[in-house]
């Protein structure tokens, strides 16, 4: 059994590969609380980050996975949460990095553009990769003094 906490959503454009993602690591024995959306019924996909990043946040060490058509919205809206360090993938080499390299903790993923097999392999390598530390730390420290003091030195 894989002792790790996942959360999974999902808008109504990601939630058959939700659905498909969801069974194929709960069969992994991966620890999974699925947040919703619950059909293929058009629902607004900052919701359903909000409702991951939420759950994330509040249990450190826990990790969330966003479908949503392009991946891109949920990535977006994700994005927004201070502590959420999400990352669009679109292949194993993307997921490696956004952990080894940034401590990913949600991963963004677009329904319309990667197929299930793919997603299982991408799922595997960001559930399975941790952070390098080191040097990338400063890096981390810096992205959250920008969370933290909102700054706005590009405008």
């Amino acid at each position: 059994m894989n002792a790790q906490k996942l959360v999974i959503g999902s808008d109504h454009g990601g939630f058959e590969l939700k659905c498909r993602l969801k069974n194929h690591l709960e069969n992994k024995g991966y620890d999974l609380t699925d947040i919703g959306c619950y059909s293929a019924e058009s629902v607004d996909y900052p919701e359903y980050a909000r409702l991951c990043c939420a759950r994330v946040i509040s249990n450190p060490g826990s990790l969330g996975i966003l479908i949503c058509g392009s991946g891109i919205g949920m990535s977006i809206s994700a994005n927004k949460f201070l502590g959420i360090r999400a990352a669009l993938c679109t292949s194993e080499y993307h997921a490696e990095m956004s952990k080894r390299h940034n401590d990913a903790n949600v991963l963004c993923l677009g329904a319309r553009v990667t197929a299930f097999e793919y997603a299982a392999e991408i799922a595997r390598v960001f559930l399975n990769t941790g952070f390098d530390g080191g040097r990338h730390e400063k890096r981390l420290k810096a992205i959250e003094d920008i969370e933290t003091n909102n700054q706005r030195d590009c405008i």
